[in-house]
């Protein structure tokens, strides 16, 4: 145990749905492997829409007050086909959302990294040409209105896009200051922040805009520049080297996040982390596959890797060195993994399938 914890890091740790458990629990060794004995505590809870056709609730006040007090939060997956609330919205995706707006979990940060042996859609980057994070504000914008929509008559049906200045000059600090820590864009090795957004159409995010070059001002190493949302879809798949941190509004967010996973893989290797001032909550950016459920074919990767974000989280936060190699570990295990070939998940196009890809992991490790 690290001086900077004298106790275990107790990690309130939702299987949830679907692929959920699978790849949770695929983590969880991992994880545990790499930080050795003692130092992570799982705390399993309930919740998800599983849980909700259980209890009639998506989010057990147990759960959620776990969430709140402890060191961070793991989570699986979440959704069922058919188990939906009355006016048609999906009942897993509560289960985060609650989480993502009681804990103010206001940046959701997504890498976007070609890992070795990945073949990309995107020929011409092969061999490591993509590297860049999203980071999206994640409690306002569009989806602001969740829950508060209006459909009148049946006739017309309204959702109202939300930006403040304390959402935004948050969102984009967390982005400046992300920049500042990484190595620059890989095209020309400089730190840049790329502002996502319509601001020359809507006010709301021309207001966006100017607050991100308000906070600017303080990040003078740092590059600004900007792209249309429109526009920066077709970046991505042209010029993905020069980027480098991309901020954008909540929905914006959403969308280039999953465009920027096609590129690099898929869903299933593409780890993200929802984070706020005090807590942070951590899954893979896939969804919760019951089709391939219970029949080991998910891809354990998005998991591990959010799992090996969450330990550079908690090293930050607590000072703790010990987890930020422990982090490390995993990565360049999943790094060799991948890269040697022998073991490609079905996604991929491969064959093996999580329980092999969680042994062959936890081998590079050794």
């Amino acid at each position: 145990m690290t001086a900077a914890m004298a106790s275990p890091y107790r990690i309130a740790t939702i299987e949830g749905d679907g692929i959920g458990p699978e790849v949770t629990q695929a983590a969880m060794r991992v994880l545990a492997e790499a930080c050795g004995s003692g130092v992570l505590d799982f705390v399993m809870l309930e919740g998800g829409a599983g849980c909700h056709q259980a209890t009639g609730e998506v989010l057990p006040a147990a759960t959620a007050e776990a969430c709140r007090t402890h060191d961070a939060i793991l989570h699986g997956a979440a959704g069922l086909p058919g188990v939906v609330y009355p006016d048609g919205t999906e009942v897993g995706n509560e289960l985060h959302l609650k989480l993502r707006f009681e804990l103010d979990l206001y940046a959701n940060v997504r890498p976007i990294k070609l890992l070795k042996g990945v073949t990309s859609p995107l020929r011409a980057f092969e061999g490591g040409g993509i590297d860049y994070v999203i980071v999206r504000e994640n409690t306002e914008g569009l989806y602001a209105s969740r829950g508060a929509g209006v459909v009148l008559r049946g006739e017309m049906a309204s959702d109202s896009l939300v930006i403040t200045r304390k959402g935004t000059e948050r969102v984009a600090r967390f982005a400046f200051e992300l920049a500042k820590k990484r190595n620059g864009a890989l095209s020309d090795g400089k730190r840049r922040v790329t502002v996502c957004d319509k601001a020359n159409i809507l006010r709301s995010y021309a207001f966006f805009r100017r607050i991100c070059d308000e906070v600017h001002g303080a990040y003078p190493d740092v590059e600004i520049d900007y792209a249309y949302a429109d526009a920066i879809t077709v970046h991505l798949l042209k010029r993905p080297d020069f980027y480098d941190v991309i901020v954008a509004e909540n929905m914006f967010g959403d969308i280039i996040s999953d465009l920027g996973a096609a590129t690099v893989g898929g869903m299933g290797i593409s780890p993200s982390g929802e984070i706020g001032d005090s807590h942070g909550l951590f899954q893979g950016a896939h969804g919760s596959a019951p089709d391939i459920a219970g029949q080991d074919l998910a891809s354990p990767v998005a998991a591990i890797l959010s799992g090996a974000m969450m330990l550079r989280w908690l090293a930050d936060k607590h000072d703790d060195a010990a987890l930020a190699t422990a982090a490390g570990r995993v990565e360049a295990a999943v790094d060799r993994t991948l890269g040697e070939g022998a073991f490609v998940p079905t996604d991929l196009g491969g064959h093996a399938r999580c329980s092999e890809m969680t042994e062959a992991i936890l081998r590079a490790m050794a």
